[in-house]
């Protein structure tokens, strides 16, 4: 007998994780299908979280109510903030954390959700009715649900290589997920093969430290979570990290064995991250660079792993232990895991919907790097989306969704649905028109309020940042208020820190706008005001000096909304319709995009074509 939930989540890596969770805190019953219980969660490649675009993203879930934010503060061995010295917009968050425990630590979470059950075993089939998918075969079980999100991660076909030997897995340790690409296809999805790699794993105790170059993590960390607080973190002792760097006697080792590289063999066909690529890529593609850095990040608190970010390679064992030691530190290193690549299947993502409902099939949705993305955080965030769309399918309310201009999450849907990809996507915060709207600092003020909607953020929270939203804004009006006058006092003062002086009065914001003036720094000038925490203060420098930024992004906000308003329906005849350019008329019928906004941003898509969908979309009554 067929044993039934409400909804399937096929996989349980970042993006099965959240889905799992969010599906089950909303209510509704979830089976979670995993390989091996004791590997949810687990980091296949590097133990970090964050950095610049993907930081804002974890804030971004944390705000929404979801998990990754709050699993990292917990498991944290190295925090650091990104990018101080330049601009809010590319500000982030970025911490190593204790691999095992972050997948322990996580994995216990799921295991003791309520509404969540979790299975071990291969999930080989989708049980499908006339393009209706109603659940899966688990092993020899079947399970009924009324939606099933699938979130296989590099597991689809994934084939394992070092050098010539090649071997199915879905990374190191696990296997491969055969039977699911053939369900895939069988409901008439096309399914095309990327790659990613990892670098050797080096025992620690073989590298000479005194030849690196320290880099330690910030002396007062910053949490991801929200939730998360300031007394007593970070909760785990800090490991500190290195760098070093590769030089001509590496990169001569490798282009010596580039024939012996399955990517420049020939042997691989999937097509890699451009802005990740092997130390093979690097070494061919950047020929005139001399030398490349290389990032030794410990994986952990109990083990000797170190992970050697910047030299991710397929190469044959032999020759990375080979190239490895030209490498100042690592002259006597040895290697606990070679480095390897790994093929896996992708469904192109203009074949979901915003929901990343699959279009066509009812009941399916994809999410993580079944739909084409690289990183943990990118596939998070769409597992949160994804399951938050599938349980308000379920439950039969409206679907959930943002704007470009809410949140760097939207800008990484948007993305894919829209414009698809031809390589593993990335986000970077220049991937966002308003991004300086979307700083990490005020993920809670611009989000909150959403999860507090789905159900999937309680009042606590959301009084919390209500009184933020307040003290801040609050804080804002008084520095345009009070003004300073240019007494002799004031004058010495300024001069004593290196100042120039006001020569007329001037209003705390004025003086706040200078490069040089902090708000910590000018509590000489105002000794009664009340104290604000890091985040707070932050926002409020960021908003008295980027004002006039931020005031013209909201304009440019405010005009383009109309487009993303006027829906277009979803059987729209676009044949019918004279004038558009073939290309314009195959991209519109691929994608079916949802509103006039999303068709401008396809790839091709000019601003002719657009006023004239927007033309006959209104003829006909639409929108």
């Amino acid at each position: 007998m067929a044993k039934h939930f409400d909804i399937i989540v096929i996989g349980l890596g970042h993006a099965g994780c959240e889905a799992a969770l969010a599906c089950a805190r909303m209510g509704l019953r979830v089976l979670g299908v995993t390989l091996r219980a004791d590997r949810i969660g687990l980091m296949s490649c590097n133990p970090a979280v964050g950095g610049p675009g993907k930081g804002q993203l974890v804030r971004e879930l944390d705000a929404l109510g979801g998990e990754m934010g709050k699993v990292t503060d917990a498991t944290g061995t190295h925090f650091r903030r990104l990018n101080e010295s330049k601009g809010p917009a590319v500000r982030a968050r970025r911490a190593l954390v204790d691999r095992q425990r972050y997948a322990e630590e996580m994995g216990r979470r799921l295991l003791s959700q309520e509404n969540l059950t979790v299975v071990e075993g291969e999930a080989t089939t989708l049980l499908a009715e006339d393009r209706r998918v109603v659940g899966a075969r688990v092993g020899g079980e079947e399970y009924l649900a009324r939606a099933s999100i699938v979130t296989a991660g590099t597991f689809l076909a994934g084939l394992m290589h070092v050098g010539s030997l090649r071997r199915a897995g879905g990374r190191e340790g696990d296997p491969a997920a055969i039977g699911l690409s053939d369900s895939l296809r069988s409901l008439g999805l096309e399914l095309r093969r990327f790659k990613t790699g990892t670098p050797a794993r080096l025992d620690v105790q073989t590298i000479d430290y005194e030849r690196t170059e320290p880099q330690p993590g910030d002396p007062e960390p910053r949490p991801f979570s929200f939730s998360t607080p300031r007394e007593g973190f970070p909760r785990l002792p800090q490991l500190a990290c290195a760098i070093t760097r590769t030089n001509g006697q590496t990169h001569e080792i490798i282009r010596q064995n580039l024939g012996r590289s399955p990517l420049y063999g020939g042997i691989i066909e999937g097509l890699g991250a451009r802005y990740c690529p092997s130390i093979e890529d690097k070494v061919v593609r950047f020929a005139h660079r001399e030398r490349h850095p290389v990032f030794l990040e410990r994986d952990g608190l109990d083990t000797p792993v170190v992970y050697p970010a910047g030299v991710s390679t397929s190469l044959p064992s032999e020759v990375q232990l080979s190239f490895l030691r030209t490498i100042p530190g690592l002259e006597r290193v040895e290697m606990l895991l070679p480095g390897y690549a790994i093929e896996y299947d992708y469904a192109p993502p203009t074949q979901v919907d915003r929901r990343l409902a699959v279009k066509g099939v009812e009941g399916l949705w994809l999410a993580g790097q079944v739909n084409g993305t690289s990183g943990y955080e990118e596939a998070a965030v769409q597992g949160f989306w994804a399951g938050v769309n599938a349980a308000l399918w379920v439950q039969g309310r409206a679907p959930f969704a943002l704007t470009r201009a809410e949140a760097m999450i939207a800008v990484l849907v948007d993305d894919l649905v829209t414009k698809g990809t031809e390589e593993p996507y990335r986000i970077f915060s220049s991937r966002a028109e308003h991004r300086l709207l979307l700083r990490e600092d005020n993920a809670d003020s611009r989000l909150v309020g959403h999860g507090v909607e789905i159900g999937l953020v309680g009042s606590e929270a959301a009084a919390r940042v209500g009184a933020k939203r307040r003290a801040i804004q609050g804080e804002l009006g008084r520095l345009e208020q009070a003004v300073v006058n240019p007494t002799a006092e004031v004058r010495e003062g300024f001069a004593a820190r290196g100042w120039t002086p006001p020569r007329m009065p001037a209003s705390l914001a004025a003086l706040l706008r200078r490069p040089e003036v902090s708000w910590e720094s000018l509590s000489f000038l105002d000794a009664g005001r009340q104290a604000l925490d890091r985040d707070a203060v932050e926002q409020i420098e960021t908003e008295v000096r980027y004002g006039g930024y931020i005031e013209r992004q909201e304009d440019w906000v405010a005009r383009a909304k109309g487009l993303d308003e006027l829906c277009i329906p979803p059987g729209f005849e676009y044949r019918a319709v004279r004038g558009f350019s073939r290309e314009v008329l195959e991209r519109l019928e691929r994608v079916r995009p949802a509103t006039i906004g999303q068709a401008s941003r396809l790839p091709g898509m000019t601003p002719a074509a657009v006023g004239l969908l927007a033309v006959q979309v209104r003829r006909r009554g639409c929108g």
